[in-house]
């Protein structure tokens, strides 16, 4: 497993990271004992960075999270949960100070831990971002000075939203999701201004949300036809070659070394075994090429998130 610097952090962390949505059952039902098995799997191998949240599995994934954490020593991992997102509808979002602190003392209960190490304002684009900035971003920095929290961090889709909040709040590390993958490399164009901040990149859904896989994306998935269909072209492709598009797409992300984390999420045992294995081989370039331009027409290619002035 390779380790990097979470920016300002100064943690040192796995490259690839455990995802918690799918303890949560956001992509389908899971067994839990499983579930919890997959934890101790990923931190057995390496992996020592954690990222979860209320809003997954409507608590569902911090509960189980919790559960697998019981009796693991609390130096063996990093853990990253959010506020401020607690369901799918937009009055399922509470950006306020006072949700902010009892988001986080509820996640401490159901996490089983006396502090989480970085804690991140969920989904910034689906409220007022002058409030995420004066209000909600304070108060987590309170309970940076109490101890119960190490490091702020903020996610989002829209660039938009992490650049004003960036510019005008302490951050330490952004969260960006399914913008440096094999279709959509947007992120990379923002390294630079990051890097200059010294602030913790983690890249989250390198499989673009089930985009690049042979399964395909769930039902529920926001990315336009034109996207998903040249997704399961690039896959076919990969198949006839005798290839995995997952496996190309994770090996992709991880091989960038600017970006200090990439988060996969899985219930599966077997499956999180198998992309630590995948991370450690060769990277096929000629492949990668192919794929590359198949998916050149949909380039960046994304849709919207949250409030329409955030886009």
């Amino acid at each position: 497993m390779r380790y990097r610097t979470l920016g300002k952090t100064g943690l040192q962390i796995s490259a690839l990271a455990y995802g918690g949505s799918s303890l949560g059952s956001v992509f389908h039902e899971i067994d839990e004992s499983e579930g919890i098995r997959s934890v101790h799997v990923a931190l057995e191998h390496g992996i020592n960075f954690i990222d979860t949240a209320p809003f997954y599995g409507l608590t569902k994934a911090e509960t189980v999270l919790g559960k697998a954490l019981k009796e693991i020593n609390r130096e063996r991992y990093f853990l990253a949960t959010k506020v401020s997102r607690f369901g799918y509808k937009q009055e399922n979002f509470d950006f306020s100070a006072a949700r902010a602190i009892s988001s986080v003392e509820e996640s401490l209960k159901r996490l089983h831990i006396d502090h989480i190490d970085v804690i991140q304002v969920h989904d910034m684009e689906f409220g007022d971002l002058n409030q995420v900035v004066d209000e909600t971003i304070p108060a987590l920095h309170k309970l940076q000075k109490q101890g119960k929290v190490r490091f702020v961090g903020i996610t989002g889709l829209p660039f938009k939203t992490l650049n004003y909040v960036l510019a005008r709040a302490e951050a330490d590390t952004i969260q960006s999701y399914c913008r440096y993958c094999l279709n959509d490399t947007a992120l990379a164009d923002h390294l630079p201004a990051l890097q200059k901040l010294n602030v913790g990149i983690i890249n989250s859904a390198p499989l673009a949300m089930r985009l690049l896989t042979n399964e395909g994306p769930p039902k529920w998935h926001p990315a336009p036809e034109a996207l998903k269909s040249k997704c399961a072209e690039a896959a076919a492709h990969c198949r006839q070659r005798g290839a995995d598009i997952a496996k190309l797409a994770l090996q992709f992300s991880v091989a960038n070394p600017a970006i200090h984390t990439n988060i996969v999420g899985t219930a599966n045992p077997a499956r999180i075994l198998e992309n630590i294995r995948q991370i450690e081989e060769s990277l096929d370039e000629s492949l990668l090429r192919e794929v590359q331009e198949i998916l050149k027409p949909v380039h960046n290619l994304t849709w919207p998130s949250g409030r329409p002035e955030n886009n």
